[in-house]
């Protein structure tokens, strides 16, 4: 087994086929090909499927692609740790957060702290966060819980309750206050499945011998907030996340609170790298100072 051989089969992994990977490498694909062709000669392994259209992991390549993941994440550290300042000059970082909202603030402080870093913020939720920073298509992640385990580092950011909201003009925009039982009543726009807010908001109505049924459910809180603003129903978010918006009106939950724990993590094991310990040093300052 030769660097060369599980190089690209990590590529062919990640870009989803041989000609993918050869432009990602700068190589020929009959090249690539052989390459990956001889490791699984050599033990005897089929890693990909292979039809006219396209190139799926075998239950073996998914395994070894775990390993080469780590391996190859590794070799970057390694690489940043030789070349910390050109990595903090030139480097990127990827974020993918349940809301963006929370890191406004930290991301002011560090782009201008380090103006050359890319930064790329995908949208996802508690669960989606959780799975891109295991399979390290992110760097770091933000989201609503406090996660369990030993896997992370966690900063926690903020905590406020979940509150519910409505268009303007919407009947209960004027109650300023709501319970469970009058909520029922109403047609509900919930998130996805995954959603802890949502996961909070169930569990609490439960308790009190309530079923929430949603009329719409919306993947991503934008998509509640637009449908909750053209008349579509009640919407619920955390206090911090709803922002300043003159077609909304929040309505405060009757009932113990429902609080949401906003927390910057990321990997333990990758918590060495370069950019991420700069981006968690500039928010524990940020979250110190304010």
């Amino acid at each position: 087994m030769r660097y060369v051989q599980l190089r690209a089969f990590h590529n062919v992994a990640i870009h989803g086929g041989f000609s993918r990977a050869a432009e990602a490498l700068f190589l020929t694909q009959p090249a690539i090909s052989d390459q990956v062709r001889k490791l699984e000669e050599e033990y005897d392994v089929l890693l990909f499927n292979r039809t006219k259209k396209q190139v799926t992991l075998t239950h073996a390549g998914q395994q070894l692609l775990e390993v080469t993941r780590r391996m190859f994440d590794t070799e970057q550290q390694a690489l940043d740790l030789l070349s910390e300042s050109r990595a903090l000059r030139s480097g990127k970082l990827r974020i993918v957060a349940d809301a963006a909202h929370h890191l406004l603030h930290i991301l002011a402080v560090f782009r201008k702290t380090y103006p050359n870093v890319q930064i790329s913020v995908d949208a996802g939720n508690t669960e989606t966060v959780i799975t891109s920073l295991h399979s390290y298509d992110a760097d770091i992640g933000v989201l609503g819980e406090i996660p369990q385990g030993g896997d992370f580092d966690v900063l926690k950011l903020n905590s406020t309750p979940i509150i519910a909201f409505a268009s303007h003009d919407y009947p209960l925009a004027s109650a300023g206050r709501v319970t469970f039982d009058e909520l029922a009543k109403h047609p509900l726009v919930l998130r996805e499945q995954g959603s802890k807010t949502r996961q909070k908001l169930e569990a609490m109505a439960s308790e009190r011998g309530v079923v929430l049924t949603p009329r719409i459910e919306a993947k991503g809180r934008e998509a509640v907030r637009e449908i909750v603003a053209s008349g579509g129903g009640v919407g619920f978010v955390s206090s911090a996340e709803f922002g300043q918006d003159s077609r909304l009106v929040p309505i405060q939950i009757d009932g113990p609170e429902m609080l949401m724990d906003e927390a910057l993590i990321c990997l333990r094991e990758r918590s060495g790298g370069k950019l991420v310990r700069a981006f968690f040093e500039i928010a524990r300052s940020v979250s110190a100072v304010s």
